[in-house]
């Protein structure tokens, strides 16, 4: 099984249902004509020279292009390789000499990253997008206009041959390019829509990038699956995103905590009818239980946590509506048709319920491994099994709960600290909007604690009173020994920036 037909099936299905709108120009697309666009995308770049296996990038904002070559370039068995455009030129040369793709396509918007990108890593076949300023390329709209809107022919596919290349930043080292292989496209979408209980009547905004995974998999492939609708915005304003969730009735929602943060913060969020929507879904990092609580109260609406990662797939768990009223902080029980284990990252064997453990996973929604990496890869991928590098703990009746990165602890006195544990602690502060949890070297204990906390908006809180807050809730051990507060900074999807917060606040120096 592969995933070269999960569009043109649905097309022939029902090809007159609305299957995307594109917020920044206004068109809305029927499944027919979404793939048609990826049919003529497909046979554009085949009479360039693209062949199958053959790697094709695009540097550029969200737009119906990303549609058009996820789809279209799994018809040819080339493999679909988006790229932030928040990274620098240098760090984006990097992934460019990695993947080595044969065809760029071009943004407006990326210009500048994109001539610092050429000049230290060029690409044989550069393209440009919408009005993209590129002397001497061809433009894709024209390129399109030409080619066959007819299927083109494919080579042989399967489950195992790759469908794209996501690069993940890790925690340390360069980027890894995450090889993602037609079956795990197919089954993050059966597992998500059939776990979930998704619809052809679910409509789902798509605000977040879409070179990264959760922009790609987590609604987008699975709704189109199941003949829903797709909201596309170009990037995020709280205020129009927000009227664009009621106005397109959207019903399954995905964000980050910023996301929802900013959402409540807007002058329209008390207005905002939300009677359409099925449920509100956090990822990409902790949701503090206060925001859950703060959204529940003044919207009643239901609000989920999900996990996932890039590698196996961004839709790992999932718990009915009335679960994610009572289990505030857990993300839910394994999704059908994969398998969980939590063991002990030293010797290997399972951990009882209760305590923590590595998360293992295994399925056919799991990487085929990291690109030109076989030792990254055997690391990763053991007797069929992914290593999260994520601890969490099960309770008896199955649900999880993510504790923390193992990576992301500090070792204080010869004791483990997670930082995800010390963090939650803070945030149930009322004046707390965020923490974060690095190291700092002690003569002593080697490490101890430094926490950076972010306040609200006008709100105030002393040292002192937060570290009172911890007597009772840690041990004596986890307690940071050093509290600022400082703005955070975020990553697209949410999550803290720890390497910025360690280059200020332990290595300066390097800042």
């Amino acid at each position: 099984m592969h995933a070269a037909d999960l569009l043109s099936s649905r097309a022939r299905l029902t090809p007159d249902r609305e299957a995307l709108f594109e917020v920044a120009t206004g068109t809305r697309y029927a499944y027919a004509e979404l793939n048609t666009r990826a049919n003529r995308a497909a046979n554009a770049l085949r009479a360039l020279g693209v062949q199958t296996g053959d790697r094709v990038a695009i540097l550029a904002y969200n737009s119906v292009a990303f549609l058009d070559l996820l789809y279209g370039l799994a018809k040819i068995g080339a493999i679909f390789t988006p790229l932030n455009w928040r990274l620098t030129g240098r760090e984006l040369a990097y992934i460019i000499g990695d993947c080595a793709p044969r065809v760029l396509i071009v943004g407006p918007d990326c210009l500048e990253t994109f001539n610092e990108v050429q000049a230290l890593a060029p690409t044989p076949i550069v393209i440009a997008l919408d009005e993209a300023a590129i002397p001497d390329v061809p433009r894709y709209a024209d390129l399109l206009a030409a080619a066959s809107p007819d299927e083109p022919t494919w080579p042989p596919l399967d489950g195992e041959t790759p469908f794209a290349i996501l690069y993940t930043s890790g925690t340390t080292g360069r980027p890894k390019g995450a090889v993602l292989p037609h079956r795990q496209i197919l089954w993050n979408a059966i597992n998500t829509v059939i776990s979930w209980g998704l619809t052809e009547h679910d409509v789902s905004p798509v605000f977040t990038p879409l070179f990264h995974a959760g922009g790609l998999f987590a609604f987008l492939t699975p709704i189109l699956y199941a003949g829903g609708r797709i909201v596309l915005s170009q990037g995020f304003d709280a205020e129009a995103t927000l009227e664009l969730i009621c106005s397109e009735r959207c019903t399954v929602i995905l964000g980050v905590p910023t996301l929802f943060q900013m959402w409540q913060a807007t002058p329209g969020f008390d207005a905002a009818d939300f009677g359409h929507v099925h449920f509100f879904i956090s990822g990409g990092a902790p949701c503090p239980p206060a925001l859950i609580a703060a959204w529940r109260a003044r919207k009643g609406v239901t609000f989920r946590q999900g996990y996932g990662l890039t590698e196996v797939g961004v839709n790992c768990y999932s718990m009915t509506d009335a679960e994610s009223a009572t289990r505030v902080g857990s993300v839910g029980k394994p999704i059908l048709h994969s398998e969980m284990r939590l063991a002990d990252p030293e010797t290997g064997a399972d951990v009882a319920d209760g305590d923590a453990g590595e998360l293992l996973i295994r399925g056919s929604h799991v990487c085929l491994g990291y690109w030109r990496d076989p030792l990254a890869t055997a690391a990763a991928i053991r007797d069929g099994w992914f290593h999260t590098g994520d601890s969490a703990r099960r309770d008896a009746d199955g649900f999880y709960t993510i504790v923390g990165r193992y990576k992301d602890m500090i070792t204080s006195g010869g004791e483990n600290v997670y930082a995800a544990e010390v963090e939650a602690v803070f945030r149930e502060h009322a004046a707390v909007a965020d923490a974060a949890l690095i190291g700092q070297p002690d003569p002593k204990w080697g490490e101890v604690g430094l926490v950076i906390v972010m306040l609200k908006p006008g709100a105030q809180a002393s040292v002192d009173e937060l570290l009172a807050l911890c007597q009772g809730r840690l041990a004596r051990y986890k307690i940071p020994k050093r509290v600022v507060f400082d703005t955070l900074p975020y990553s697209p999807y949410g999550k803290v920036m720890k390497p910025v917060l360690r280059a200020k606040y332990v290595n300066p120096d390097i800042a």
